[in-house]
C-alpha cells in the first residue's frame, strides 16, 4: 500500500456498510485505508479530525446544463463547478444542450472539453445528444468517451436541439443498443402536451395543467415497450409523475434495462406552494401536488428510484418573467441540492446514508464511474463534509450560479457543508472555493466513459 499523504477522520464516516467511526487514508488521491477511528497517524500524513461532522462520499450529479460556450450567460463551466464544489458536489455530467453547438458530433464535444478544461473545478462527465439525422454520430460519440446520449420527445425549448419523432427515436435506440450505450430521455408525450390546455399568464395552476401526468406516463410506457424489443438500455430523466412508478417496476422484473432519477425540487416543493408569477419555480415536467411528492419519496424508499440529481438548468434573471407561458423552464439548485435533500429526508425518517446511496453512489453506477460513489479502499478520495445538523437560510446573493435566481431563496435549510475534497485535495471551504494551487489553474479533471464490467 502507498504510504498516505493525507488521513480525515470522523466519527460518522458514510461507508456503502453504514455510517462508523472510522479514519479514511489517502494516497496520490486515491482511498487506500479505511480503518479504526483511533489508527496511528502514519509518518508525514496531513491529519484532519473531523469530529461529529459527517464524512460523506463526493457527491455526483449526473444532470447539469453547464450551458457552455453559446450561452454563457446563462451559466458557464467556472460558476457551475464552483457552486458544485461548495454544495458537496465533486463530479458532475454535463447536458448536451443549452450549449452552442450542442454535443451532437465529436467535434462539438471537444470544442466544448476545450472550454470545459481550463475552469473546472470539479470532475467532468459528458453526454452526448440523439437528434434528428445525427444516428451516424452517435457512435463516434460513444468512442470518444461520452457517457450516454440524451434525447427529447417533444420540443426541447432551443431550436438547435430538436426532439426525435417516433421512427427516429427507434433508429437511435437502435444504433445505440448495437454498441452496448445508454439512451437517457426527457419523457413527455408531444400528443398529450399539443392536447392540453396552452400555458399563459401567472397563475401556476394553469401551467401545471399544461403537462399532465398522463404525458409522462404515455412516454414512458412507450419507452418500456420500444427497449423491450430492442433489448436496450435506457434511462428516464426527471421523474415528476408518481404515476410511472408502477410502469418502471413492473417493466425491470420483466427484464427491462431501465432506470429512473428524481430531482431534488420534486422531493422538496410542491404546487400547492408555489405563488401566482414565481416563475423561479418552473420546470418541465412541473413541480406536482403534495400527494405526487409522497409517492416519489415512497418509490425511494423502496429502492423504485435510482437517484436524486439536480436538472440543473438556469437561465439569466430577464427570461424569469412572471408569465409561466413565456418565462424559461428550469430550477437553479447545484449548490443546494445536498442540503435541500437532507431536509426534507431527515424530516421523513431517512438517514445520511440513504442520501449518500440517492445522490452519490446511484448516479455513479448510472454513468459506469466505479472510482466515483463510496468510501471505500481504490475509490477517488472524494469528499463532502458535513454538519448535519446546522441550519441556514438561502441567500441567492451567496450563491456561485453565475444567475442567483432560485426556487429556495428565503428557506431554512439543513445540512451545512463545511468542506469539499476532490480526490485528496480540498477544493471548497465553508463555501469558499480554495483549489487553486500555484499555476491559478482548477483541478477538476474531464471524464470519459469506462468499460462496463
Amino acid at each position: 500500500m502507498p504510504e498516505p499523504d493525507l488521513v480525515l477522520r470522523s466519527r460518522r464516516v458514510m461507508t456503502p456498510d453504514g455510517p462508523r467511526a472510522a479514519s479514511v487514508s489517502v494516497a496520490d488521491g486515491r482511498i487506500v485505508a479505511v480503518g479504526p477511528y483511533d489508527a496511528p497517524d502514519p509518518d508525514g500524513a496531513r491529519v484532519e479530525d473531523l469530529g461529529d461532522a459527517v464524512l460523506l462520499p463526493g457527491l455526483v450529479d449526473t444532470h447539469v446544463h453547464v450551458n457552455d460556450p453559446g450561452r454563457t450567460a446563462w451559466e458557464g463551466f467556472g460558476p457551475a463547478t464552483r457552486a458544485a464544489a461548495a454544495g458537496g458536489v465533486t463530479t458532475l455530467v454535463d447536458m448536451p444542450l443549452n450549449s452552442v453547438p450542442p454535443t451532437t458530433t465529436v467535434p462539438a464535444l471537444e470544442v466544448k472539453r476545450a472550454v470545459a478544461r481550463r475552469s473546472a473545478h470539479v470532475d467532468i462527465g459528458f453526454w452526448g445528444g440523439a437528434v434528428p439525422g445525427n444516428a451516424p454520430d452517435l457512435r463516434p460519440l460513444h468512442d470518444a468517451g461520452v457517457l450516454g446520449f440524451k434525447a427529447f420527445l417533444l420540443p426541447s425549448g432551443v431550436d438547435e436541439f430538436p426532439p426525435l419523432a417516433p421512427d427516429q427515436l427507434r433508429t437511435a435506440l437502435r444504433e445505440i443498443a448495437g454498441f452496448g450505450g445508454l439512451l437517457i430521455v426527457h419523457a413527455e408525450d408531444a400528443r398529450l402536451i399539443d392536447g392540453a390546455p396552452p400555458p399563459t399568464g401567472p397563475r401556476y395552476t394553469d401551467f401545471l395543467a399544461s403537462r399532465p401526468r398522463a404525458a409522462e406516463n404515455e412516454a414512458i410506457a412507450g419507452l418500456i415497450a420500444l427497449a423491450h424489443e430492442l433489448d436496450a438500455r435506457v434511462h428516464v430523466l426527471h421523474l415528476s409523475s408518481a404515476d410511472a412508478l408502477p410502469l418502471i417496476a413492473d417493466a425491470r422484473r420483466k427484464g427491462v434495462r431501465i432506470t429512473v432519477e428524481t430531482c431534488p425540487h420534486f422531493l422538496t416543493l410542491t404546487a400547492e406552494e408555489v405563488p401566482d408569477g414565481a416563475t423561479e419555480f418552473k420546470c418541465c415536467p412541473p413541480i406536482r401536488e403534495a400527494a405526487n411528492q409522497d409517492a416519489l419519496w415512497a418509490g425511494l424508499a423502496a429502492g423504485e428510484i435510482d437517484c436524486v440529481v439536480s436538472d440543473h438548468s438556469p437561465c439569466t434573471a430577464d427570461l424569469k418573467v412572471g408569465d409561466f407561458g413565456r418565462a424559461w423552464g428550469g430550477i437553479s439548485s447545484l449548490q443546494l441540492g445536498l442540503p435541500a435533500v437532507w431536509t426534507a429526508a431527515r424530516r421523513r425518517g431517512h438517514t445520511l446514508h440513504d442520501v449518500a446511496r440517492w445522490m452519490s453512489t446511484g448516479p455513479a453506477a448510472l454513468v459506469g464511474l466505479d472510482r466515483k460513489g463510496a468510501i471505500e479502499v481504490g475509490r477517488d478520495a472524494d469528499f463532502a463534509v458535513l454538519a448535519p445538523d446546522e441550519t441556514f437560510t438561502v441567500d441567492p446573493t451567496a450563491l456561485h450560479h453565475r444567475n442567483q435566481v432560485t426556487a429556495y431563496a428565503g428557506r431554512t435549510l439543513y445540512g451545512v457543508v463545511r468542506s469539499t475534497w476532490l480526490r485528496g485535495r480540498k477544493i471548497a471551504d465553508h463555501g469558499a472555493i480554495t483549489d487553486r494551487g500555484a499555476t491559478s489553474e482548477p483541478t477538476g479533471r474531464l471524464l470519459e466513459r469506462q468499460p462496463r464490467r
